[in-house]
């Protein structure tokens, strides 16, 4: 089945080729412009990423402690990794999947293994663009991230903490780390920022 640009792809985007040729034009062609610093945020359901209200709660942190033309932002996840600058490129607004709500062990496993694959990729094409780099994320996205960095040996710092994590764990929700728009998550982004 051919997807044309105005239909939305509803299954994992990260089988697709689609999203295959697009990460490799960001590694193999597109020129990353060197910052000070990285910020790593996962895909949001709601596209362009820019829209989602998670994100705009995120870029209203990062405004008002980094000067402009400071950082980068970066988005990964379901979607692969895509600077954020490139969120309207086609696939990155057109796809509509919720990796959150899937139980299937084998394509979260594969999701792990792919995105630390292009993680790692992208990781090692900017190993001299950024002098520090930073990751706001939870759940299997973090483990992807971990697991880039780790293979990659990149210094990233990590957010939220696991000691904050485990103190916000509630086993009774859906999602037992709830979500990165939590006000305890969110501030400790802030002091974070604010200390760079």
């Amino acid at each position: 089945m051919k997807i044309h640009k105005t239909e939305c792809v509803a299954e994992p985007p990260f089988y697709r080729p689609e999203f295959e040729r697009a990460f490799r034009y960001i590694i193999d062609e597109y020129e990353v412009h060197p910052k000070e610093i990285a910020i790593f945020l996962p895909c949001a359901v709601k596209k362009p990423y820019s829209a989602s209200p998670s994100h705009q709660l995120f870029q209203k942190i990062i405004e008002s402690t980094l000067p402009e033309g400071s950082y980068h932002k970066v988005i990964f996840g379901t979607c692969g990794v895509v600077p954020s600058e490139l969120e309207l490129m086609y696939p990155f607004a057109h796809y509509h999947f919720m990796l959150g709500k899937i139980t299937d062990k084998k394509i979260r496993d594969d999701f792990l293994r792919i995105e630390t694959d292009r993680l790692s990729k992208y990781l090692i094409k900017t190993g001299d663009a950024y002098g520090k780099r930073i990751a706001y994320c939870i759940g299997i996205f973090r483990d992807a991230m971990e697991g880039a960095c780790e293979r990659t040996s990149t210094d990233m710092i990590i957010l939220p903490t696991r000691n904050l994590i485990n103190r916000m764990i509630d086993d009774t929700c859906t999602f037992p780390e709830g979500s990165l728009s939590m006000a305890e998550y969110l501030e400790e982004f802030r002091l974070v920022l604010e200390k760079i």
